[in-house]
């Protein structure tokens, strides 16, 4: 079960950095969710959890226009992009994403709104808890990709004005779902 100060810890961190954190109940309740809050073409790189849960059939089945090939055409069209995460961090709300799959990588950066599916028992409190994860990581592929995402894209000019989504998501939510993988080596 997961520790539920963690999860708080995290949804309010994710949510200083301009995160939405929703927690839902199950599969059925997240594909709910992205039908509700997708207008438009949805990239949906294959991921381990997500495939196993056949999420892109229920996607379908609930009227969600998913993007699962030819995504450098396709990125630019899209409204909104899914992915998985391995981890998260507690203490400053990011997302942690094995992300060495090109599809992986635009789905998270390319689409002005990033919907990301994550367990709460892959919440870990801090990262140093993170390193023996990463360091399996890099042991299974040493040239991989690692995303730290914190929040909605953003960046400020030399006046310090803050600009979000200049390059990347404007809106970055996060799916709580119980029973997608409780494994931090598998998205």
């Amino acid at each position: 079960m997961a520790d539920a100060q963690l999860i708080q810890s995290f949804s309010e961190a994710a949510a200083n950095v301009g995160a939405r954190v929703t927690t839902l109940e199950n599969v059925s309740a997240a594909v709910t969710y992205l039908a509700d809050n997708v207008a438009g073409a949805l990239l949906f790189p294959e991921f381990s959890s997500a495939k196993r849960l056949n999420i892109a059939h229920l996607l379908e089945q609930a009227g969600v226009e998913t993007v699962t090939d030819n995504f450098r055409a396709m990125a630019p069209l899209a409204s909104a992009g899914l992915t998985g995460a391995n981890f998260a961090l507690a203490d400053t709300g990011t997302l942690v994403l094995e992300s060495t799959a090109e599809d992986i990588r635009l789905a998270s950066t390319l689409p002005e709104r990033h919907f990301v599916l994550l367990d709460p028992e892959k919440i870990l409190a801090a990262g140093r808890e993170a390193v023996p994860v990463l360091r399996a990581l890099h042991q299974r592929d040493p040239r991989n990709y690692i995303a730290y995402i914190t929040g909605p894209s953003r960046t400020a000019d030399i006046e310090r004005v803050l600009t979000i989504g200049v390059h990347g998501p404007v809106e970055l939510h996060i799916l709580l779902v119980p029973g997608l993988s409780s494994d931090p080596m598998e998205m």
